[in-house]
């Protein structure tokens, strides 16, 4: 069976059939997906999924990672930290050193991207790459990650001149978009079941890890997995996690976290965190390689409650993981977050230390509870955010695109469904 087919075991064969109508007119057409790193974040994650998918439809889809030094990235984190509020002074030197590493990067990619029918261009770090390409053929789509509902207006405006020019935006929640001279989508983002973060596990898989790191697995642990980030509030959630301990003395903590090769600010962050967990064998920080995908599913089937206490999210698929294994989630009320806790149904939004602990102590006390919110986390997870949706909604983007202001897109059905039935369970 093909890859698609295995998709079609979890969401059912009318989607694969659509994606394929869908996939069609682009036989044959070349894809580009441009960022900033090959490991390390969601963008990465996705775009791991979404590229083979692209090419078993018959696309031809390839990803491209843009290069910098140092002070390149020190600028675009900067980028990323004002677009979601901060408000940061990014010098004049380092803004030539984003768009001279841009102009050097567009250099060394002029031939993919030239003769590209769609380029879709991740967050801010490759955004400047568009004014090198003025007789491209194709379609161009900037992609915004990130939570930018209220960035620091100077920087915006910066970056919004390289913005402006691109075929279509796309931005994860209407309350993210800004006004844009060209057309803007709404697509949050989505997990794979099939990759090693989601598949199903082995109980030893799970043994293992309460073995590897010291965890007993008769107390009740507490998860968050979130780079070292300030936005993703790591010192809240000890905080929470100390004044929850107050009244459930037998609590664990972990945070579970990796670096990303485009954030310079992870070690500091990460030895933050040492100091404010400092003197407590209950808390368990773990610095994991980029690759270690199975051993943070096992610590997400592991928890009894997930948290992702952010300040800032563009969406947060680490919750969205949680929910696709069962677990109720202690979200931040912020960003995408709020898309995928349903409050007192898949698990509660909270805004501060004191509420997620005193979710924490609710949910310890009422285990039906952790279960049936669980349940419906699945559910939504199943319906909402799978990659196959994600897939779907980028394909009818690119339908929009080539086909303009027509009244009418006749797409012809390359298979039908009963013979896609046929094909899955012969």
């Amino acid at each position: 069976m093909s890859l698609l087919d295995d998709y079609a075991q979890i969401t059912g064969i009318d989607v694969i059939a659509h994606l394929r109508q869908l996939a069609t007119p682009f036989s044959g057409a070349k894809v580009v997906h441009v960022n900033s790193t090959r490991m390390g974040g969601g963008v990465a994650e996705i775009l791991t999924k979404l590229i083979p998918l692209m090419r078993e439809l018959g696309i031809d889809a390839s990803w491209e990672v843009i290069t910098g030094e140092n002070q390149f990235f020190e600028c675009t984190k900067g980028m990323h930290n004002t677009l979601q509020g901060n408000q940061i002074h990014l010098s004049d030197k380092l803004l030539r050193v984003y768009e001279n590493t841009n102009t050097d990067n567009a250099e060394a990619l002029r031939s993919v991207l030239t003769e590209a029918d769609f380029v879709f261009i991740h967050d801010p770090q490759p955004a400047a790459l568009l004014q090198h390409f003025p007789a491209r053929k194709g379609k161009w789509i900037w992609r915004c990650h990130i939570d930018a509902s209220h960035p620091y207006r100077p920087v915006w405006k910066y970056l919004r001149q390289f913005i402006a020019p691109y075929d279509a935006s796309i931005f994860s929640l209407a309350a993210f978009a800004h006004e844009l001279p060209h057309p803007i989508y709404l697509i949050p983002p989505s997990i794979d079941p099939f990759s090693d973060k989601n598949i199903e596990l082995a109980p030893d898989a799970i043994e293992n890890v309460y073995e590897k790191y010291q965890l007993d697995p008769e107390r009740p642990l507490v998860l968050q997995v979130s780079r070292f980030d300030r936005f993703k509030d790591p010192i809240g959630v000890i905080q929470a996690y100390q004044l929850a301990k107050k009244f459930l003395p037998s609590l664990q903590l972990v945070l579970a976290g990796g670096e990303a090769t485009d954030d310079p600010e992870g070690a500091i962050v990460l030895n933050e965190v040492q100091q404010a967990a400092s003197g407590d064998s209950d808390i368990h920080i773990l610095l994991l390689p980029s690759d270690a995908h199975l051993e943070i599913n096992a610590l997400q089937r592991a928890a009894d409650i997930v948290v992702q206490k952010s300040i800032r999210e563009g969406f947060g698929l680490t919750v969205t993981e949680a929910m696709w294994k069962g677990k109720p989630v202690i979200g931040g009320d912020v960003g995408g977050i709020r898309l995928q806790v349903i409050n007192h149904h898949t698990g509660f939004l909270v805004s501060t230390p004191e509420g997620a602990a005193l979710r924490i102590r609710y949910l310890l006390h009422q285990p039906g509870n952790i279960r049936e919110m669980g349940e419906k986390a699945r559910i939504l997870v199943r319906d909402n955010f799978l990659i196959t949706r994600h897939l779907r909604e980028y394909l009818a983007l690119m339908v929009a695109l080539l086909y303009g202001s027509q009244d009418r897109i006749e797409l012809s059905q390359t298979i039908s469904e009963q013979r896609l039935h046929d094909q899955l369970f012969q």
